[in-house]
């Protein structure tokens, strides 16, 4: 993966978040703060504007630092919670994964999210998608099965009541909408299945 490579992946994730903001405003907005889509396009908005420097680090440095700028930029609970899946990955890939490599990372990533928001799938989060695309990812999904996984989970977390976050204090008026973080992990999974496969 050289560094036009890595430009070209990071960016088709963040494009995709900054057009998805106006969406995933609008599912905030219906058991949350309403600022998602706000603050994860910030975030990526100061990704692709040091996007030449990033894309110019190996790629676990990359990575760490793309977890950086989302905990500095996004800010609510979401920049903790991508950081740390970020910079989690980090810290187990190697500069030249194979595809074995990038889903063990990845399912180490997931585990400390879990720690980080003391959550598990089922509570309405970010989870609810990372977790099954990571199963299907684990049985060989190609690029075209882990969206479909990915958007299928987000519809799942429809009529869960949220157990974490701010969705929780809703209760049971939680029940009927989909969950911001889930919905914004399964967009960026879509964009990187996308950019991995060409």
């Amino acid at each position: 993966m050289d560094t036009a490579d890595k430009e070209r992946i990071v960016c088709a994730v963040a494009e995709t978040i900054i057009a998805s903001a106006d969406e995933l405003t609008a599912l905030d907005q219906a058991i949350g703060d309403g600022d998602h889509g706000i603050n994860m396009k910030r975030g990526f908005e100061a990704v692709l504007a040091d996007l030449p420097r990033l894309a110019a680090k190996p790629l676990p440095d990359m990575a760490k630092a793309l977890g950086m700028a989302l905990v500095m930029k996004v800010g609510g609970a979401s920049g903790p919670l991508y950081g740390t899946l970020m910079m989690e990955f980090a810290k187990t890939i190697p500069d030249t994964p194979t595809r074995a490599d990038a889903v063990a990372s990845f399912g180490r990533a997931i585990e400390a999210v879990k720690a980080r928001g003391k959550s598990e799938p089922g509570q309405k989060t970010m989870l609810d998608v990372l977790v099954p695309v990571h199963a299907a990812l684990t049985d060989g999904a190609d690029a075209e099965a882990v969206k479909t996984a990915a958007s299928a989970a987000a519809d799942r977390t429809i009529p869960l009541r949220a157990i974490r976050g701010r969705a929780s204090f809703l209760g049971e008026r939680s029940i009927g909408h989909m969950d911001p973080g889930a919905r914004s992990s399964a967009l960026i999974l879509s964009a990187l299945a996308d950019a991995l496969e060409g």
